[in-house]
């Protein structure tokens, strides 16, 4: 009698036909619209519509999705790190230097320290914001990288250099909160000018003179902060603007590189700067109806 081999059930029958799964038919529809989108406005456009994406917005997120690979150009990536990697070391050194004031007579070493703190709290600020963000970028489009892709050792090792820099990037900038920079002087405008004219007793010039001492506090306010955003603005667009777009661009699909707070801390001066020209005639009004 012949010995028989015994088989694994598996191996003899028949092959079941392949599962139909919902990463399959996403997976087709982005790799359809990325092959027609420069080619076939009309396809592209009936591949955004059965997706879904009916608006501006929509058709960046499915170009974001369609766009597989973690590294726009892979090979100009490390380079592009070490730029950005070199600039942030150059502001935070040169960043917030002392600013020099001229034509204040006396009064420009205090006006210098004044906008230079400015400065520093801004350049501080974006110095923070921009590792965060660049930490936070590098560990997303590695755990999107498949293994084998090239990218995906270079953004370990680009990950792994913010991390160590990070703590250092992030010092306090100045020690106060952030409101007293800012929105507290448009708050405090009127309280300051109460205080001011109850302390000048009742005789009407010397309510005069505390509205005009008053005004001028907080318009030298305004002008620092004015200053100090222009000067910490115009320091990092120097440093920062250029190798940070660049990386941004060999990263691919990233958005906006971050942005400092020098154009948010300029509006608040100049609001500033517009309620301060209110404190005269307010004053004036004050110290008539209460003579």
């Amino acid at each position: 009698m012949s010995a028989t081999t015994e088989r694994d059930p598996d191996e003899t029958a028949p092959s079941a036909p392949e599962e139909d799964l919902l990463f399959d038919d996403l997976d087709d529809k982005l790799a359809a619209f990325n092959a027609f989108r420069k080619s076939d406005q009309d396809a592209a456009d009936a591949v955004l519509a059965e997706i879904g994406a009916s608006d501006t917005v929509g058709r960046q997120i499915v170009l974001e999705l369609a766009s597989k690979r973690p590294l726009g150009h892979t090979e100009r990536f490390p380079p592009a790190h070490a730029l950005v990697m070199r600039a942030l070391e150059v502001l935070d050194r040169n960043g917030a230097r002392s600013v020099n004031i001229s034509g204040l007579g006396p009064f420009g070493p205090v006006a210098s320290f004044l906008v230079q703190q400015v400065a520093h709290f801004i350049v501080r600020s974006y110095q923070s914001q921009v590792i965060d963000t660049i930490h936070n970028l590098y560990a997303r489009r590695e755990a999107a990288a498949l293994l084998g892709d090239p990218a995906r050792p270079m953004l370990t090792r680009a990950r792994r250099h913010t991390e160590r820099l990070r703590a250092g990037y992030k010092q306090n900038p100045l020690g106060i909160p952030t409101f007293l920079l800012g929105g507290a002087f448009v708050s405090t405008i009127l309280s300051s000018l109460q205080g001011a004219l109850r302390s000048a007793g009742t005789s009407f010039v010397w309510k005069v003179v505390a509205t005009v001492l008053v005004f001028g506090a907080f318009g030298l306010a305004s002008w620092v902060i004015l200053r100090g955003a222009a000067v910490a603005r115009n320091r990092i667009r120097l440093t920062m603007d250029g190798p940070l777009q660049a990386l941004w661009e060999t990263v691919g699909r990233a958005g906006t590189p971050p942005q400092d707070q020098a154009r948010m801390f300029a509006l608040i001066a100049i609001i500033l700067m517009g309620l301060t020209w209110l404190v005269i005639p307010i004053g004036l009004a004050i110290a008539w109806l209460t003579t």
